[in-house]
């Protein structure tokens, strides 16, 4: 393998910016197989999107054309008590395995926004001595609407309480401190930032929200599958989470929901459905909760796509989460340090934290042009970041696919862009999905 050329110094790392190096990281790397193991029709597409729509695992199409043709095709209605009932609750304890929480803690369901607006809302409605919601600015705004929305439906003087951050970047840890007090009811955040890529630590703000006397929930949508989550460690309340980034279980696949265990029986379900009745199929006509986790189903689980996200989340588990981070620590250092060298003298700023150990899986980037810059990688680069306004370009590095090469190549096509100044062409009109 050879001994790594021309080598550049940085803070965190050493690294070096010609591709030789970038290639040579690829050789050293113990987890490049798993590349093998997702679907890539076009081997020249750089995909650095993963942090919105991770890449279709090769199991997944075997695992899908199973359930279409002999669960849905052969078994029919029969499939229901053939394993179909209870794949809610097998995939959220394998998903649990990635949180760090026990497998009767965490549930498939519903999607992030639903979920979010039933554990808020029964975290509210358990507190009636208490009114105030605590986020922050750098929440992901669908979140924030939800919580909005459950100050409306709660009532009684519910209201959201949103804390600013003085850079952007992040997460304003002191001013969260402050603006918990004993009429809070719930302090809820996202772990890892969705424009900055900050990950808050998540036991010392859970510790924060306790000696407040308030619980916390944890959107962990761009945490699961990306960074080691440790929710039971934390002692953390509550938390929902997405799995079509990390864990690649495809768009619109359902998200999960966590509640600690001496938590479920304390807190109701606010959308009392079917799946959450002690007895769904005795049809009585007055709403009985379930015990422990079950009470927070709703309706009637999507099985193709909850047969979608298992052959992400047991890969994941297979690499074990220790590995996929330290990769992804390697390769966020790697593009910083080619930002450093390539970039920052063309005017990209870092809009990400410097320190790995608060960053998660995503580096962003700013510039004046940024929206114009990515599209020009997009169109005439070959590389799929995405963009978020103001100025930032989001590079989503998922270690089970992504390579050092396609970041050294992705870095120096953005260069190119700018130095040559093909994204002039380009108006400043956004597409409907950025």
């Amino acid at each position: 393998m050879g001994t790594p050329p021309l080598w550049y110094t940085y803070p965190a790392m050493v690294f070096s910016v010609n591709e030789r190096y970038a290639l040579w990281l690829d050789e050293q790397d113990e987890m490049a197989h798993y590349r093998q193991r997702f679907v890539i029709e076009d081997p020249e597409l750089i995909y650095l999107d993963g942090n919105s729509l991770g890449r279709l695992p090769k199991a997944t199409r075997a695992r899908l054309q199973q359930v279409v043709d002999d669960g849905w095709g052969r078994r029919l209605i029969r499939s229901w008590n053939e394993g179909w009932i209870e794949a809610a609750a097998r995939v959220g304890g394998k998903i649990a395995g990635l949180i760090g929480a026990r497998p009767d803690e965490v549930i498939v369901a519903d999607s992030t926004s639903v979920n979010l607006f039933k554990l808020a809302l029964a975290a509210v409605q358990s507190q009636s001595s208490r009114h105030k919601i605590v986020t922050d600015n750098l929440n992901f705004p669908s979140d924030l609407y939800i919580l909005q929305g459950v100050c409306k439906s709660a009532g009684r003087g519910c209201h959201l309480h949103i804390v600013e951050s003085d850079d952007g970047i992040h997460g304003p840890v002191e001013q969260l401190a402050d603006a918990m007090d004993d009429d809070t009811a719930l302090v809820a955040l996202s772990h890892t930032l969705f424009k900055s890529g900050y990950s808050y630590d998540m036991a010392t703000v859970t510790e924060l929200a306790h000696r407040a006397g308030a619980m916390i929930l944890w959107d962990l949508s761009h945490s699961a599958g990306s960074i080691p989550v440790a929710l039971n460690a934390a002692n953390a309340d509550l938390a929902v989470g997405c799995s079509y980034k990390y864990l690649n279980g495809g768009p619109g696949s359902p998200a999960f929901l966590y509640v600690r265990r001496d938590r479920q029986e304390k807190l109701g379900n606010p959308i009392s459905g079917w799946m959450g009745q002690a007895e769904p199929f005795a049809f009585g006509l007055d709403y009985e909760s379930a015990p422990g986790l079950r009470r927070f189903l709703t309706g009637t689980p999507s099985i193709l796509g909850l047969s979608a996200i298992e052959p992400g989340v047991d890969m994941l588990l297979q690499a074990g989460m220790e590995q996929v981070r330290a990769k992804s620590m390697r390769q966020s250092e790697y593009m910083i340090s080619l930002w450093q060298e390539l970039l920052q003298p063309l005017g990209f700023t870092l809009n990400s934290p410097r320190e790995a150990a608060r960053r998660g899986s995503h580096v962003s980037l700013g510039h004046d042009d940024g929206y114009r810059i990515a599209r020009a990688l997009i169109e005439e680069m070959n590389v799929l970041p995405d963009f978020r306004r103001p100025d930032n370009i989001r590079f989503g590095i998922a270690p089970l696919y992504n390579s050092f090469a396609e970041i050294h190549a992705a870095v120096t096509r953005l260069h190119t862009v700018v130095a040559e100044q093909l994204y002039e062409k380009y108006g400043p009109d956004s597409l409907p999905v950025t």
